[in-house]
Parts: structure tokens; C-alpha cells; sequence
């Protein structure tokens, strides 16, 4: 009987509580683990927009997607430039026309490439005047653009506006504004300062008015020391702004890690837009190892609830504020979209020569791969690409097949 009670247990032991072991380990559920798969790092600079890769990371939503990203503070867009570059960085929240200004040698040595894998957000940038100007100007108060910029806002010195980058989207955008106001930009001194800056600079005079992204235009108001004069959404209305941008290589050796990457992002784009959550992304990407800035003033923004500073009360904007995806109308990297940046270029005398925008905007834009990834997701893919479109700042026209006839039209006094 001992035997068999033996042989009982024994077999028990060696094939029956395996096959147990087996089955429940196979029921539970799997942990994503991916801490020992090769790093990626993606850059980013401390604004607002940079809230799709950082939630992407707080929601652990590249874990979900099986890919192992770090997130880095970098100091400035020539820093985020230079690292995509080598390789140090895979990818970086980054300037829309950041590459297309790399590329044509504007900021950068001329054929360097650096690869827009989708758009980050539309809107939500501004042109700040310091409060010496209060009264002066304003396109708020009046409906119109400032006619009084550039040289005729201060009589006693030469007056000195900052960007971000040569050739980014706050340079346009600023660049844009002072040629609808009739100014021309000869007149004015344009300097480069990293975004975090751009408040203690105005603040000891180094510049007299600035254009960047939030939420640097609001926490001068917050401090007193600028007024908002324009945002950039009454610019041009859904305009794109940053994006998620590339290292060649990485996109052409590590495919399905980028598509992966892409689809982390699109999910917290998504996340994003849902009103309800931007109180919690205010409060995170707020804190010290991120923006550093007051999570009041950037959920405020966030919200399309803007105090313009200078007593010129609060706007309001409910469908053109700070926006991620938009239904799927804000993240497709639009070849449209380059080469009117590559147009303003023309412009604004950056360029001499025209360039080969239809092949600049293929070579650096990873449309297709949006497509595919946008595709697997069941997000709508906009089929508004190289069509015209319409500047709400001047009712300006472009046609994307025409940017020669385009510049023959636009007031260019500014050259």
C-alpha cells in the first residue's frame, strides 16, 4: 500500500503538478518587460508641446507598445540638432521646419538630414512685447496687426525681437507677423535664445519682444513682465507646429522600434486631446525634470483660457487652443506643410536660390511610414495633402504645386 502511495506522489510531483504550474503561468497575464531591450532616447525641449512624449512615458504607454525609451532635457534646438545628428539622440520633440532649415543650410550644414516621422501638435505658440509697449500695440485690442513694430516701437534704441531657431516655426512665425504688419526686417535686430530663457532675458532687456511656445508667452504675463501681443493660432489657424523628429539611421535600421515609438506617441496625442486629462498632464509635465514652470499657467494655456496680460483680458479659444491629434488631423507630417516653410524661406531672404522643394520634402518626410502606422491604429489619414490652403493672418493663398507664383505675390519688403 506504502508503494503505491509512493508511486501516486511520485507521479503527481513529476507530471501532474507541472502541467498545472504550466497551465496557470500560461493564464496569467504577461508583463510587458522591456528594461533589456536596447535603448532608445528621444530629446525634448522644455515647452508645453513636448507633452506627447512625456506622457507617452508617464503613461507607460512605450512599455505597452514594447519599446525601452528614455527621455532627455535638452538645453536648446541646436543641442537637439546637432545630437539627432550624430546619434546620440534616436529622435526629439523638434521644430516642424527644423529639418527642412538644416537641410537647405539655413541652420545647419547643408544636406544633413534628419527625418519628420509625424507632427506633435498644431497651435498654441505666441509673440510676447514687453509691458514698455503696453497701449502701444496690440492685435487684440484693435483686430488688426500691429502697424507701430520693429523700429517705430521704440524711438531711443534699436529694437531687438528673439526666436528659437533659424529657420524654425518661431521665426517664421514672427518673421510672417512682422511683414503683415508692413515691417520691414532690416529695420529690426532678431537674435536666437533657447526657450527657458526667453523670460529672464526679457526681464534684464535683452530683447524687447519674443516668439516662442507656451509656456513661456504665459508665464510673462503670470510674472508681469510681457503681454501676449498675437498667438499663433490667429496666425494661421491649426498650423503645424513640433514634431516628432528622427535619426536617419534609426529610421532605416530600427523600423518596427520607430513605429513603435510613433504608436506610444499617437496614443497620448489622443490622451491628450481628451480635455479631462490636462489638468493631470499640466501637473506632470510641470514639474523639475521637465518644463519647470508653474502648472497653473500651463494648464491655462492648455486649456485655451489665455490672459493676454496688459489689461487686455481673457481669450478664449475652445477649437483652435494647443492640440495633439485632432481626430487624426494634426499628425500627418503634410509635404504641403515644407514647402511653404521652404517658400518663406525664399521670402525672407534666407535662401538665394530657390530649392528643390518637391524632392526635399520626400527625401525628409516619413510619410508613408505614418501611413502605415496610422493605418494599423485605425486613425483617419487626411487627404488634404498638397492642396492649397489660406493664412488666417493676411488671407494669404498657397498652392504647394506653385510657390514660385506664390512669392511673385507676397508682399516681400522685408528683402
Amino acid at each position: 500500500m506504502k508503494n503505491i502511495t509512493y508511486y501516486l506522489k511520485a507521479t503527481f510531483s513529476w507530471f501532474v503538478l507541472p502541467f498545472i504550474v504550466l497551465v496557470l503561468a500560461s493564464a496569467a497575464p504577461v508583463k510587458n518587460d522591456v528594461s533589456e531591450k536596447e535603448v532608445i532616447r528621444l530629446g525634448f525641449i522644455p515647452l508645453t508641446d513636448c507633452a506627447p512624449i512625456i506622457m507617452a512615458k508617464e503613461l507607460g504607454l512605450f512599455e505597452k507598445y514594447g519599446v525601452n525609451v528614455e527621455v532627455t532635457k535638452e538645453a536648446s534646438w541646436a543641442n537637439v540638432r546637432d545630437k539627432i545628428l550624430t546619434g546620440e539622440l534616436d529622435g526629439a520633440h523638434c521644430l516642424f521646419s527644423m529639418p527642412f532649415s538644416v537641410y537647405t543650410g539655413i541652420g545647419g550644414k547643408a544636406g544633413s538630414e534628419m527625418k519628420v516621422a509625424m507632427i506633435l501638435n498644431n497651435n498654441g505658440q505666441a509673440i510676447t512685447l514687453s509691458k514698455d509697449f503696453c497701449g502701444k500695440v496690440g492685435f487684440k485690442q484693435t483686430g488688426k496687426v500691429a502697424s507701430v513694430v520693429a523700429a517705430k516701437l521704440k524711438a531711443d534704441k534699436e529694437v531687438t525681437f528673439a526666436m528659437t531657431f533659424p529657420g524654425g516655426t518661431h521665426d517664421v512665425w514672427l518673421r510672417y507677423w512682422l511683414a503683415a504688419a508692413n515691417v520691414s526686417q532690416k529695420t529690426a535686430k532678431i537674435i536666437t535664445i533657447p526657450p527657458p530663457q526667453m523670460v529672464a532675458n526679457m526681464k534684464v532687456g535683452n530683447m524687447d519682444g519674443y516668439c516662442v511656445g507656451e509656456p513661456w508667452n504665459g508665464v510673462a504675463v503670470k510674472q508681469g513682465i510681457g503681454f501676449t501681443e498675437i498667438s499663433t493660432q490667429d496666425i494661421w489657424k491649426h498650423h503645424p507646429e513640433k514634431a516628432l523628429v528622427v535619426n536617419k539611421k534609426f529610421s532605416e535600421t530600427r523600423r518596427e522600434d520607430l513605429k513603435n515609438v510613433m504608436k506610444a506617441v499617437l496614443e497620448a496625442c489622443k490622451w491628450l486631446d481628451n480635455r479631462a486629462n490636462r489638468k493631470r498632464a499640466a501637473e506632470i509635465i510641470g514639474k523639475l525634470p521637465y518644463v519647470n514652470a508653474p502648472a497653473d499657467v500651463i494648464e491655462a494655456r492648455l486649456m485655451g483660457d489665455y490672459n493676454l496680460g496688459c489689461d487686455q483680458g481673457i481669450e478664449i479659444y475652445r477649437d483652435n487652443y494647443m492640440l495633439f491629434h485632432r481626430n487624426g488631423e494634426t499628425n500627418l507630417p503634410r509635404k504641403s506643410h515644407a514647402i511653404w516653410f521652404m517658400a518663406q524661406y525664399m521670402r525672407f531672404d534666407y535662401l538665394k536660390e530657390a530649392p528643390d522643394y518637391n524632392a526635399i520634402a520626400d527625401k525628409l518626410i516619413l510619410q508613408d511610414l505614418y501611413k502605415e502606422v496610422a493605418t494599423s491604429m485605425k486613425i483617419k489619414i487626411p487627404e488634404d495633402d498638397m492642396k492649397p490652403f489660406v493664412i488666417d493672418l493676411d488671407k494669404a493663398k498657397f498652392d504647394p504645386n506653385a510657390p514660385a507664383d506664390y512669392l511673385k505675390q507676397v508682399n516681400s519688403i522685408n528683402q
